[in-house]
Protein backbone atom coordinates (compact mmCIF):
# COMPACT_ATOMS: atom_id res chain seq x y z
CA UNK A 1 0.00 0.00 0.00
CA UNK A 2 1.05 3.38 -0.75
CA UNK A 3 0.98 6.18 1.13
CA UNK A 4 2.04 10.27 0.58
CA UNK A 5 5.17 11.09 2.92
CA UNK A 6 5.57 14.95 3.47
CA UNK A 7 8.53 16.35 3.00
CA UNK A 8 8.80 19.35 5.34
CA UNK A 9 10.97 21.75 3.66
CA UNK A 10 9.56 25.50 3.44
CA UNK A 11 11.89 27.95 5.04
CA UNK A 12 10.63 31.65 5.56
CA UNK A 13 14.19 33.99 6.32
CA UNK A 14 13.98 37.24 8.02
CA UNK A 15 16.29 39.57 7.11
CA UNK A 16 17.04 42.92 7.41
CA UNK A 17 19.55 45.71 8.63
CA UNK A 18 20.21 46.05 12.02
CA UNK A 19 17.32 47.43 14.48
CA UNK A 20 14.55 47.68 12.63
CA UNK A 21 12.41 45.27 14.47
CA UNK A 22 13.44 41.61 13.20
CA UNK A 23 13.77 39.83 16.58
CA UNK A 24 10.13 41.06 17.66
CA UNK A 25 8.61 40.71 14.44
CA UNK A 26 9.90 36.59 14.63
CA UNK A 27 8.85 36.51 18.29
CA UNK A 28 4.91 37.98 17.50
CA UNK A 29 4.58 35.27 14.66
CA UNK A 30 4.92 32.53 16.62
CA UNK A 31 3.50 34.14 19.78
CA UNK A 32 6.66 33.10 22.05
CA UNK A 33 9.77 35.09 23.34
CA UNK A 34 12.35 32.89 21.46
CA UNK A 35 14.39 35.45 20.29
CA UNK A 36 16.21 38.12 22.42
CA UNK A 37 14.68 41.56 22.11
CA UNK A 38 16.84 44.64 22.74
CA UNK A 39 17.70 48.09 21.81
CA UNK A 40 20.86 47.73 20.77
CA UNK A 41 21.47 46.81 17.11
CA UNK A 42 23.38 44.01 16.27
CA UNK A 43 21.50 41.93 19.53
CA UNK A 44 20.81 38.75 17.30
CA UNK A 45 23.82 37.43 16.19
CA UNK A 46 23.35 33.37 15.43
CA UNK A 47 20.07 32.45 13.50
CA UNK A 48 16.68 31.05 15.62
CA UNK A 49 14.21 29.35 13.98
CA UNK A 50 10.64 27.47 15.00
CA UNK A 51 7.66 25.93 13.09
CA UNK A 52 5.12 28.20 11.94
CA UNK A 53 1.70 27.19 10.63
CA UNK A 54 -0.62 29.63 8.93
CA UNK A 55 -3.27 29.20 6.73
CA UNK A 56 -2.69 25.24 6.65
CA UNK A 57 0.69 25.98 5.29
CA UNK A 58 3.56 25.05 7.48
CA UNK A 59 7.39 26.53 7.61
CA UNK A 60 10.21 26.81 9.19
CA UNK A 61 10.26 30.67 10.23
CA UNK A 62 14.04 31.96 10.46
CA UNK A 63 15.48 35.01 12.34
CA UNK A 64 18.84 36.17 11.33
CA UNK A 65 21.37 38.71 12.33
CA UNK A 66 21.37 42.16 10.96
CA UNK A 67 23.43 43.34 7.88
CA UNK A 68 26.15 45.71 9.90
CA UNK A 69 27.81 48.83 8.44
CA UNK A 70 31.11 48.06 6.43
CA UNK A 71 33.67 47.95 8.67
CA UNK A 72 32.08 46.64 11.99
CA UNK A 73 32.94 43.83 13.59
CA UNK A 74 30.74 40.92 12.66
CA UNK A 75 29.73 42.77 9.55
CA UNK A 76 31.60 40.09 7.29
CA UNK A 77 30.49 36.89 8.91
CA UNK A 78 26.64 37.84 9.76
CA UNK A 79 26.52 38.97 5.71
CA UNK A 80 27.60 35.37 4.88
CA UNK A 81 24.51 34.31 7.37
CA UNK A 82 22.39 36.30 5.27
CA UNK A 83 23.24 35.01 2.04
CA UNK A 84 22.88 31.48 3.24
CA UNK A 85 19.37 32.43 4.21
CA UNK A 86 18.56 33.94 0.99
CA UNK A 87 19.93 30.68 -0.76
CA UNK A 88 18.16 28.16 1.64
CA UNK A 89 14.93 30.23 2.10
CA UNK A 90 11.48 29.81 -0.06
CA UNK A 91 10.62 33.23 1.34
CA UNK A 92 12.14 36.34 2.43
CA UNK A 93 10.53 38.75 4.68
CA UNK A 94 12.56 42.04 4.02
CA UNK A 95 12.18 44.70 7.32
CA UNK A 96 12.65 47.50 7.43
CA UNK A 97 12.22 50.82 9.41
CA UNK A 98 9.02 52.91 8.53
CA UNK A 99 9.87 55.53 10.98
CA UNK A 100 13.57 55.62 9.29
CA UNK A 101 12.55 55.50 5.57
CA UNK A 102 14.87 53.75 3.36
CA UNK A 103 18.13 53.55 4.21
CA UNK A 104 21.90 53.21 1.66
CA UNK A 105 21.79 49.63 3.69
CA UNK A 106 18.11 48.90 3.05
CA UNK A 107 18.95 49.74 -0.75
CA UNK A 108 21.99 47.79 -0.74
CA UNK A 109 20.49 44.35 0.74
CA UNK A 110 17.25 44.97 -1.63
CA UNK A 111 19.85 45.08 -4.82
CA UNK A 112 21.25 41.46 -3.41
CA UNK A 113 17.90 40.12 -3.00
CA UNK A 114 16.86 41.49 -6.54
CA UNK A 115 20.33 40.05 -7.77
CA UNK A 116 19.33 36.60 -6.20
CA UNK A 117 16.00 36.73 -7.79
CA UNK A 118 14.14 35.71 -4.50
CA UNK A 119 10.27 35.51 -3.64
CA UNK A 120 10.65 38.67 -0.88
CA UNK A 121 7.72 40.21 0.72
CA UNK A 122 8.75 43.95 2.35
CA UNK A 123 7.70 44.66 5.97
CA UNK A 124 7.71 48.22 6.91
CA UNK A 125 8.04 47.56 10.90
CA UNK A 126 6.61 50.28 13.36
CA UNK A 127 3.47 51.39 11.43
CA UNK A 128 1.65 51.62 14.74
CA UNK A 129 -1.32 53.55 13.66
CA UNK A 130 -3.02 54.16 10.10
CA UNK A 131 -1.71 57.94 10.40
CA UNK A 132 1.90 56.23 9.73
CA UNK A 133 0.87 54.48 6.57
CA UNK A 134 1.88 56.94 4.44
CA UNK A 135 5.13 55.81 4.99
CA UNK A 136 4.92 53.02 3.41
CA UNK A 137 4.84 54.31 0.28
CA UNK A 138 8.66 54.88 -0.30
CA UNK A 139 9.35 51.05 0.24
CA UNK A 140 8.14 50.66 -3.22
CA UNK A 141 10.87 52.72 -4.49
CA UNK A 142 12.97 49.01 -3.05
CA UNK A 143 11.63 47.40 -6.56
CA UNK A 144 9.47 44.37 -4.79
CA UNK A 145 5.61 44.48 -6.02
CA UNK A 146 4.68 43.07 -2.04
CA UNK A 147 5.35 45.83 0.60
CA UNK A 148 3.01 45.73 3.53
CA UNK A 149 3.20 48.01 6.55
CA UNK A 150 3.21 46.20 10.16
CA UNK A 151 3.79 47.10 13.18
CA UNK A 152 5.83 44.21 15.19
CA UNK A 153 5.04 45.55 18.66
CA UNK A 154 1.38 46.42 18.57
CA UNK A 155 0.52 43.16 16.15
CA UNK A 156 -0.91 45.32 13.08
CA UNK A 157 -1.43 44.01 9.85
CA UNK A 158 0.51 40.75 10.98
CA UNK A 159 -2.21 38.55 9.36
CA UNK A 160 -1.88 40.18 6.16
CA UNK A 161 2.42 39.71 6.35
CA UNK A 162 1.90 35.88 6.82
CA UNK A 163 -1.06 35.95 3.83
CA UNK A 164 1.37 37.37 1.55
CA UNK A 165 4.00 35.01 2.39
CA UNK A 166 1.64 31.58 2.39
CA UNK A 167 0.95 32.95 -1.27
CA UNK A 168 4.64 31.87 -2.47
CA UNK A 169 5.19 28.75 -0.02
CA UNK A 170 3.59 25.80 -2.06
CA UNK A 171 1.47 23.15 -0.58
CA UNK A 172 4.06 20.70 1.34
CA UNK A 173 6.11 18.60 -0.75
CA UNK A 174 5.06 15.10 -1.09
CA UNK A 175 6.75 11.95 -2.57
CA UNK A 176 5.42 8.36 -3.07
CA UNK A 177 6.24 6.48 0.01
CA UNK A 178 5.67 2.90 1.18
CA UNK A 179 3.71 3.51 4.32
CA UNK A 180 5.14 -0.27 5.91
CA UNK A 181 8.55 1.72 5.55
CA UNK A 182 10.13 2.13 8.95
CA UNK A 183 11.80 5.62 8.67
CA UNK A 184 14.80 5.68 10.58
CA UNK A 185 17.09 9.22 11.45
CA UNK A 186 20.64 8.36 12.06
CA UNK A 187 21.68 11.54 13.95
CA UNK A 188 24.53 12.99 16.36
CA UNK A 189 27.26 15.24 17.34
CA UNK A 190 29.58 15.35 13.56
CA UNK A 191 32.64 12.66 13.75
CA UNK A 192 30.53 10.03 15.53
CA UNK A 193 30.79 7.57 12.58
CA UNK A 194 26.87 8.41 11.54
CA UNK A 195 27.74 8.67 7.60
CA UNK A 196 30.02 5.45 7.94
CA UNK A 197 27.23 3.50 9.60
CA UNK A 198 24.64 4.78 7.02
CA UNK A 199 27.13 3.99 4.12
CA UNK A 200 27.87 0.04 5.70
CA UNK A 201 24.03 -0.88 6.13
CA UNK A 202 22.85 -0.01 2.68
CA UNK A 203 26.56 -1.12 1.14
CA UNK A 204 27.46 1.74 -1.15
CA UNK A 205 29.39 5.03 -0.59
CA UNK A 206 25.86 6.58 -0.95
CA UNK A 207 27.46 9.32 1.76
CA UNK A 208 30.39 10.75 1.21
CA UNK A 209 33.09 9.58 4.24
CA UNK A 210 35.91 11.79 5.79
CA UNK A 211 37.23 12.86 9.22
CA UNK A 212 36.13 16.34 8.95
CA UNK A 213 33.13 17.19 11.24
CA UNK A 214 30.38 18.75 9.61
CA UNK A 215 30.54 16.70 5.97
CA UNK A 216 27.21 16.07 5.89
CA UNK A 217 25.11 18.96 5.44
CA UNK A 218 22.29 17.93 3.98
CA UNK A 219 19.58 14.72 4.56
CA UNK A 220 20.20 11.55 2.44
CA UNK A 221 16.91 9.25 1.91
CA UNK A 222 17.35 5.62 1.17
CA UNK A 223 15.39 3.47 1.19
CA UNK A 224 16.47 -0.58 1.49
CA UNK A 225 14.82 -4.02 2.36
CA UNK A 226 16.52 -5.85 5.15
CA UNK A 227 15.08 -9.48 5.83
CA UNK A 228 12.04 -8.62 3.69
CA UNK A 229 11.39 -5.58 5.87
CA UNK A 230 11.22 -2.47 4.46
CA UNK A 231 13.20 1.21 5.72
CA UNK A 232 14.09 4.43 4.54
CA UNK A 233 17.74 5.53 6.14
CA UNK A 234 17.85 9.03 6.72
CA UNK A 235 21.54 10.33 7.17
CA UNK A 236 21.69 13.84 8.41
CA UNK A 237 24.09 16.82 9.09
CA UNK A 238 25.44 16.39 12.62
CA UNK A 239 23.99 18.34 15.75
CA UNK A 240 26.31 21.51 17.46
CA UNK A 241 24.96 23.64 20.26
CA UNK A 242 23.58 26.18 19.01
CA UNK A 243 25.57 28.51 20.80
CA UNK A 244 29.04 26.97 18.26
CA UNK A 245 27.51 27.94 14.96
CA UNK A 246 30.14 29.74 13.85
CA UNK A 247 28.84 29.03 10.40
CA UNK A 248 26.06 29.68 8.71
CA UNK A 249 26.50 26.36 6.66
CA UNK A 250 26.53 24.67 10.24
CA UNK A 251 23.17 26.22 11.18
CA UNK A 252 20.97 24.93 8.64
CA UNK A 253 22.67 21.66 8.42
CA UNK A 254 20.96 21.63 12.33
CA UNK A 255 18.16 23.01 10.93
CA UNK A 256 18.03 19.92 8.18
CA UNK A 257 18.57 17.39 11.02
CA UNK A 258 15.67 18.39 13.15
CA UNK A 259 13.59 18.51 10.14
CA UNK A 260 14.92 14.91 9.43
CA UNK A 261 13.50 13.98 13.06
CA UNK A 262 10.44 15.01 12.06
CA UNK A 263 10.29 12.68 9.65
CA UNK A 264 11.67 9.34 11.34
CA UNK A 265 9.70 7.34 13.21
CA UNK A 266 12.75 6.31 15.09
CA UNK A 267 16.03 7.93 15.75
CA UNK A 268 19.68 6.35 16.04
CA UNK A 269 21.42 8.16 18.26
CA UNK A 270 25.10 7.54 17.67
CA UNK A 271 27.93 8.14 20.33
CA UNK A 272 31.92 7.98 20.01
CA UNK A 273 32.51 5.58 23.07
CA UNK A 274 36.33 7.15 22.78
CA UNK A 275 34.55 10.25 23.91
CA UNK A 276 31.89 8.84 26.16
CA UNK A 277 28.69 10.94 26.28
CA UNK A 278 28.51 14.59 26.53
CA UNK A 279 25.87 17.46 27.05
CA UNK A 280 25.50 17.71 23.47
CA UNK A 281 24.70 13.92 22.80
CA UNK A 282 22.00 13.84 25.73
CA UNK A 283 20.64 17.30 24.15
CA UNK A 284 19.98 15.37 20.94
CA UNK A 285 18.45 12.33 22.96
CA UNK A 286 16.20 14.92 24.69
CA UNK A 287 15.26 16.68 21.04
CA UNK A 288 14.21 13.20 19.54
CA UNK A 289 11.57 12.33 22.51
CA UNK A 290 10.65 16.21 22.63
CA UNK A 291 9.90 15.31 19.02
CA UNK A 292 7.56 11.92 20.28
CA UNK A 293 10.18 9.82 18.03
CA UNK A 294 11.67 6.27 19.23
CA UNK A 295 14.87 6.32 20.34
CA UNK A 296 18.47 3.41 20.05
CA UNK A 297 22.05 4.36 21.29
CA UNK A 298 24.81 3.14 19.12
CA UNK A 299 27.93 3.34 20.68
CA UNK A 300 29.95 3.34 17.94
CA UNK A 301 34.15 2.79 17.07
CA UNK A 302 33.81 0.34 19.87
CA UNK A 303 37.10 -1.56 18.19
CA UNK A 304 38.71 1.32 19.23
CA UNK A 305 38.68 0.71 23.19
CA UNK A 306 41.75 -1.10 24.62
CA UNK A 307 41.54 -5.46 24.49
CA UNK A 308 41.34 -7.24 27.22
CA UNK A 309 39.10 -4.56 29.17
CA UNK A 310 35.58 -6.16 29.29
CA UNK A 311 34.42 -4.47 32.17
CA UNK A 312 35.61 -1.19 30.72
CA UNK A 313 32.62 -1.97 28.09
CA UNK A 314 30.52 -2.65 31.02
CA UNK A 315 31.18 0.61 32.75
CA UNK A 316 30.79 2.83 29.58
CA UNK A 317 27.38 1.30 29.02
CA UNK A 318 26.18 1.88 32.41
CA UNK A 319 27.33 4.85 32.40
CA UNK A 320 25.54 6.10 29.13
CA UNK A 321 22.34 4.36 30.94
CA UNK A 322 22.62 6.49 33.60
CA UNK A 323 23.21 10.05 31.81
CA UNK A 324 20.29 9.12 29.33
CA UNK A 325 17.88 7.94 32.27
CA UNK A 326 15.05 10.08 31.13
CA UNK A 327 15.18 8.22 27.76
CA UNK A 328 13.03 5.60 29.11
CA UNK A 329 15.95 2.87 29.12
CA UNK A 330 16.67 3.37 25.41
CA UNK A 331 17.95 0.10 23.91
CA UNK A 332 22.04 0.35 23.72
CA UNK A 333 23.89 -1.31 20.89
CA UNK A 334 27.59 -1.38 20.61
CA UNK A 335 28.60 -0.93 16.65
CA UNK A 336 31.57 -0.41 14.42
CA UNK A 337 31.16 0.70 11.07
CA UNK A 338 34.71 -0.41 10.07
CA UNK A 339 34.16 -3.97 11.33
CA UNK A 340 30.81 -4.03 10.96
CA UNK A 341 30.30 -5.50 14.31
CA UNK A 342 26.56 -5.15 15.19
CA UNK A 343 25.28 -2.83 12.27
CA UNK A 344 23.15 -6.40 10.99
CA UNK A 345 21.05 -6.25 14.76
CA UNK A 346 20.40 -1.85 14.17
CA UNK A 347 17.15 -3.13 12.19
CA UNK A 348 15.82 -6.28 14.52
CA UNK A 349 16.28 -3.52 17.46
CA UNK A 350 14.36 -0.76 15.43
CA UNK A 351 11.59 -3.56 15.01
CA UNK A 352 11.27 -3.49 18.30
CA UNK A 353 10.99 0.51 19.31
CA UNK A 354 9.13 0.75 16.51
CA UNK A 355 6.74 -1.34 17.77
CA UNK A 356 6.22 -0.26 21.00
CA UNK A 357 5.92 3.18 19.63
CA UNK A 358 2.40 2.03 18.03
CA UNK A 359 1.58 -0.02 21.09
CA UNK A 360 -1.92 0.43 22.50
CA UNK A 361 -2.78 -1.31 25.98
CA UNK A 362 -6.45 -1.83 26.64
CA UNK A 363 -7.94 0.15 29.12
CA UNK A 364 -9.04 -2.76 31.50
CA UNK A 365 -5.42 -4.04 31.61
CA UNK A 366 -3.66 -1.00 31.67
CA UNK A 367 -6.28 0.16 34.48
CA UNK A 368 -5.88 -3.91 36.26
CA UNK A 369 -2.01 -2.89 36.20
CA UNK A 370 -1.63 0.68 37.54
CA UNK A 371 -4.15 -0.63 40.56
CA UNK A 372 -1.66 -3.64 40.91
CA UNK A 373 1.60 -1.03 40.74
CA UNK A 374 -0.44 1.82 43.08
CA UNK A 375 -1.59 -0.88 45.66
CA UNK A 376 2.37 -0.69 46.67
CA UNK A 377 3.15 2.92 46.69
CA UNK A 378 2.15 6.05 48.88
CA UNK A 379 0.64 8.35 47.03
CA UNK A 380 1.93 11.78 46.77
CA UNK A 381 -0.18 14.50 48.68
CA UNK A 382 -0.82 18.46 48.93
CA UNK A 383 1.06 18.61 52.46
CA UNK A 384 -2.32 18.90 54.43
CA UNK A 385 -2.96 15.26 54.88
CA UNK A 386 -5.06 15.20 51.11
CA UNK A 387 -4.00 12.52 48.65
CA UNK A 388 -4.03 12.01 45.43
CA UNK A 389 -6.38 9.73 43.86
CA UNK A 390 -6.30 8.20 40.77
CA UNK A 391 -9.90 7.20 39.39
CA UNK A 392 -8.68 5.78 36.15
CA UNK A 393 -6.00 5.40 32.88
CA UNK A 394 -6.86 5.46 29.54
CA UNK A 395 -4.70 5.08 26.42
CA UNK A 396 -5.63 8.30 24.33
CA UNK A 397 -2.94 7.49 21.40
CA UNK A 398 0.13 6.02 19.80
CA UNK A 399 3.54 7.31 18.12
CA UNK A 400 4.23 7.96 20.82
CA UNK A 401 1.77 6.27 23.67
CA UNK A 402 -0.01 8.97 24.99
CA UNK A 403 -2.06 7.79 28.37
CA UNK A 404 -4.88 10.47 30.45
CA UNK A 405 -4.71 9.67 34.14
CA UNK A 406 -8.36 10.79 35.84
CA UNK A 407 -7.31 12.14 39.68
CA UNK A 408 -9.28 13.95 42.21
CA UNK A 409 -6.67 16.86 41.90
CA UNK A 410 -3.93 17.04 39.38
CA UNK A 411 -2.15 20.25 41.03
CA UNK A 412 -0.98 17.34 43.90
CA UNK A 413 0.68 15.60 41.07
CA UNK A 414 4.80 16.13 41.65
CA UNK A 415 7.52 15.38 38.96
CA UNK A 416 8.59 12.81 40.92
CA UNK A 417 5.67 10.54 40.77
CA UNK A 418 5.08 11.20 37.37
CA UNK A 419 8.57 10.08 36.05
CA UNK A 420 7.42 6.94 38.27
CA UNK A 421 4.30 5.77 36.53
CA UNK A 422 6.22 6.38 32.97
CA UNK A 423 8.96 4.17 34.21
CA UNK A 424 6.03 1.60 35.26
CA UNK A 425 4.36 2.20 32.33
CA UNK A 426 7.46 1.55 30.05
CA UNK A 427 7.97 -1.76 32.06
CA UNK A 428 4.45 -2.76 31.23
CA UNK A 429 4.24 -1.82 27.50
CA UNK A 430 7.62 -2.98 26.23
CA UNK A 431 8.21 1.35 25.59
CA UNK A 432 11.82 1.07 26.08
CA UNK A 433 13.49 3.89 24.02
CA UNK A 434 10.30 4.94 23.46
CA UNK A 435 8.62 8.79 24.55
CA UNK A 436 5.35 8.35 26.97
CA UNK A 437 3.09 11.58 27.09
CA UNK A 438 1.09 11.61 30.33
CA UNK A 439 -1.53 13.81 30.83
CA UNK A 440 -3.58 14.71 34.35
CA UNK A 441 -7.26 15.67 34.43
CA UNK A 442 -9.40 16.08 37.21
CA UNK A 443 -12.55 14.33 37.23
CA UNK A 444 -15.68 15.98 36.93
CA UNK A 445 -18.03 15.64 40.22
CA UNK A 446 -21.29 13.83 39.30
CA UNK A 447 -24.26 15.27 40.88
Amino acid sequence: MKGKWVKKGNVVAIIGRTNVGKSTLFNRIIQKRLAIVDDTPGVTRDRIYAQVEWAGKTFYLVDTGGYSIEGEPLFEMMSRQIDQAIEEANVIIFVIDGREGVLPQDEKIAEILRRKNCNVVVAVNKIDEPLHDHLVYEAYSLGFKEVIGVSAEHNRNISDLLDAVTAYIEDEDTTEQDETAIKIAIVGRPNVGKSSIFNALIGEERAMVTDIPGTTRDSIDTAIIFEGKKYVLIDTAGLKRKSRLKDDIEFYSLLRAERSIDRADVALLVLDVTEVITEQDKRIAGLVFEKGKGLIVALNKWDLLPEGQPRLGDDIIRYVKEQLYFTNDAPIITTSAVSKKNLHKIFNICDDVYNGWQTRIPTSALNKIIRDILSFQRLPSDGKGRFLNIYYVTQVGSAPPTFVFFVNDRNIVDKPFERKIINEIVKIGRFKGVPIRVFWRNRRKTA
